[in-house]
């Protein structure tokens, strides 16, 4: 597989857009009527319903959560349609081993399948966005950011994972976006007040020795000799620590403050095993790249292959919002991270990869990032 000379393996955001709950269509009846849209509504389609997929304790499903929901019942609309192995209801092993979905991205129009070259979309892995602090905080939706806006990000959903035929009303997804505005999609009261119009929540101070080492990784600081201190700030930077700052380019990170797609060598490493495909990009001069890729993320949307100066392109992706993370397992696109300490090990690997060897995170810089993480 090509591994792209992408530099940005930290994680990345864009600026903040806080969303008012006065707006329009957020009124009581509004939100009581989204909640029952939310939860019960199927739109005559294959029996899931959002809640089916965004859980009100973590926003999506984990491998665990798919497991007991087997056991409970394997008739569950969980394992229908794309949850199932095929796509086409046959076999859950992929959903109780990773909790991903059959997931059916557009082509820009200057990419095609190298296996299928007349194919306009491409069928992919990909795990289940959560909900909390998303609706309200976070502007980019879906992993490569694709939707525009939660009305979309919902139409997409009823239609392609919910299987629903009915046109769904302009009515109807106000009001699904004004419950996910309430409290209920808020991992904490102060991100629910930063929402609504408040102070910006702080870094927390931490208690043990442990939190306080960890903490150093994510303060907004130049690199010193080590390249320890603030190396995860340069892309997990901002109230919501999900964007760049103006230190990412000192750690190797070329892109300006607060951006929002970096590739973390999720997809070059591959750790679930997903096909790897092959994608044609014809560039503007009439070259043409091949990148093989089990998900080339953003990539997809933008059609930019040149990696070198466009690092928020080539198998980057969304890196979720920081805040509430220790209720949002798994982690990345893929799933590929069943726990915080499984991600705290994904960059120690990175990292040693992208610096040559220079940065290398020990067993208790692991420990203590994931200490620290633990506390957002």
């Amino acid at each position: 597989m090509r591994i792209s000379p992408l530099i940005g393996v930290f994680v990345g955001a864009f600026a903040i857009a806080a969303v008012s709950l006065n707006g329009q269509g957020t009124g009581v009846g509004d939100r009581k009527d989204g909640k029952h849209l939310f939860e019960r509504e199927t739109f005559g389609g294959n029996g899931r319903t959002c809640l089916t997929c965004h859980s009100h304790e973590t926003g999506t499903v984990s491998p665990e959560d798919a497991r007991q929901r087997f056991l409970q019942n394997p008739a569950d609309p969980l394992f229908l349609h794309d949850g199932s192995d095929d796509g086409n209801g046959d076999g859950v092993s992929r959903m109780l081993a990773d909790a991903t979905i059959l997931v059916e991205v557009p082509l820009a129009p200057n990419v095609r399948l190298a296996d299928d070259p007349g194919a306009r979309s491409v069928v992919l892995r990909r795990g289940i966005p959560t909900t909390l602090n998303t609706p309200a905080l976070d502007p980019v939706l879906m992993y490569d950011g694709r939707q525009p806006t939660l009305e979309a990000q919902a139409t997409g959903a009823i239609r392609d994972h919910a299987q629903s035929l009915s046109l769904i009303s302009g009515d109807q997804l106000a009001r699904l976006k004004a419950f996910q505005l309430t409290d209920a999609f808020f991992s904490s009261p102060e991100l629910r007040n930063f929402a609504r119009g408040g102070a910006a929540p702080a870094l927390p101070q931490g208690s043990t020795e442990s939190e306080r080492r960890g903490r150093r990784f994510f303060e907004d600081v130049p690199p010193d000799a080590t390249f320890k201190p603030g190396v995860c700030a340069s892309c997990h930077s901002g109230p919501l620590l999900n964007q760049t700052n103006q230190f990412a380019p000192l750690f190797g990170v070329f892109v300006p403050p607060g951006t929002r797609f970096q590739s973390v060598l999720v997809s070059e490493l591959n750790a679930v095993g997903n096909p790897v495909r092959n994608f044609i990009f014809t560039n503007r001069d009439g070259s043409e790249t091949l990148i093989q890729s089990p998900d080339p993320g953003r990539a997809l949307i933008t059609g930019v292959s040149q990696d070198f100066g466009q690092f928020d392109h080539v198998n980057a992706f969304k890196i979720s919002v920081l805040r509430g993370i220790r209720r949002t397992a798994p982690y990345f696109h893929d799933n590929s991270a069943k726990t915080l300490e499984d991600v705290a090990e994904h960059y120690t690997r990175a990292f040693k990869i992208v610096s040559f060897g220079l940065l290398v995170l020990t067993p208790q810089d692991e420990a203590d990032i994931v200490a620290f993480m633990k506390l957002l």
